[in-house]
């Protein structure tokens, strides 16, 4: 399982987020991720949570070699073609036009290596009148309109920092694209560039969100419908140690099994799903019964069935729940807890390599290329 992309080799540059994590998902399917990464920390950069410079915690540099250049010398700059030349797909997350005023635009790169997928990770993509501009996962989100449906009754819109934007929006749809370009590379011998903006791609996710939206299932207000909390049955809970439960009881036969299970099967205003105008009244009852239970009482009587509900766990605890702890979900790699990666494929899990210390595979990546350290 740990060698299903052997052979393949991307050069990344480093920096944050999206760029990072589409590194770490080819690293973790055993190709050779060459990271070329400052000298010296960015002061300004944060990476997974951390500030740059805490390598320990840099779990999305796992698996991958690196090597440290200063991209501001000439000898250093003609290390990195070296490398692209050997590459069969580039990551760079930089704005647009820094890559190309360091010479290491597409064209530069491509001319080197005509085969070369040049992957080109921002948020707002490399035109539009907002291409140059600083931005952040719900700057993208919010633009995309996928940040809409995060909204509720008296709150905000809001979503999950970096997963649907940053993660999903970004690294998901790099990686696609890079994995599309080998196809066609395979067929042609030629190269190509990809900008991927999480902006497209955040929009390009939410396609099921538009669907629900072309037949009227979006509101002018957060919390107008179901998709974002109006129904009882879609809604998050508070128990009584404070704690959360998830329900999404959609299907009809889902609802009734829902309801009879919290013990509300005779309560009139949750007799017709979707009789929207007893719904507000409904989510109070249901809050209210929530309410005289914790969540591991719940848990257990609604977990396992299909009452789709489910506890919302704090970071911290979901290694320990059952389903994960089974599958092999998270795991441990240098005292880090991290999560795994996934997709299983052919039955088995792929086993992440440790992070890398700076420019720790500098003499071998030298000697690859045939220049002396």
């Amino acid at each position: 399982m740990q060698a299903t992309l052997n052979g393949l080799r991307i050069v990344e540059f480093a920096g944050i987020g999206p760029g990072p994590f589409c590194g770490m998902m080819f690293a973790d399917m055993g190709a050779d991720v060459i990271l070329i990464e400052r000298a010296s920390p960015n002061a300004n950069a944060v990476s997974d949570g951390v500030v740059s410079g805490a390598r320990a915690k840099s779990i999305t540099d796992r698996g991958k070699r690196s090597i440290a250049l200063d991209l501001k010398r000439p000898e250093d700059i003609e290390i990195a073609l070296k490398i692209i030349e050997t590459s069969d797909a580039l990551i760079e997350g930089f704005r647009p036009g820094v890559m190309e005023k360091l010479g290491l635009g597409p064209e530069e790169c491509l001319k080197r290596n005509e085969r070369l997928i040049y992957g080109r990770m921002t948020g707002w993509g490399q035109t539009g009148p907002l291409a140059h501009s600083a931005g952040h996962d719900p700057n993208y989100l919010g633009v995309s309109g996928s940040l809409w449906a995060g909204g509720r009754k008296g709150r905000a819109p809001i979503s999950p920092l970096t997963l649907a934007g940053d993660v999903g929006g970004g690294s998901m749809i790099l990686a696609w694209g890079i994995m599309c370009a080998l196809r066609e590379v395979a067929r042609t011998g030629k190269g190509t560039t990809i900008d991927a903006a999480i902006t497209d791609g955040s929009a390009y996710l939410s396609t099921l969100l538009w669907m629900m939206q072309g037949i009227g299932e979006d509101g002018t207000r957060p919390g107008d419908t179901w998709v974002d909390g109006a129904a009882p049955w879609h809604e998050t809970y508070e128990c009584l140690d404070g704690a959360f439960v998830a329900v999404c009881a959609i299907e009809p036969k889902f609802y009734k099994l829902f309801i009879e299970l919290i013990g509300l099967e005779n309560e009139p205003s949750l007799k017709d799903q979707w009789d929207s105008k007893s719904w507000a009244q409904a989510r109070e009852i249901v809050a209210g019964v929530f309410a005289t239970k914790t969540q591991a009482e719940w848990d257990a009587l609604l977990g396992g069935t299909d009452a789709c509900c489910a506890p919302v766990l704090q970071m911290r605890s979901a290694p320990d729940h059952p389903h994960n702890a089974a599958r092999g979900t998270f795991g441990e790699i240098g005292g880090v807890v991290q999560p795994m990666p996934a997709p299983i494929i052919g039955g088995a899990r792929a086993k992440p390599r440790a992070v890398p210390s700076l420019s720790e595979h500098r003499e071998t990546i030298l000697s690859e290329l045939g220049i002396p350290s």
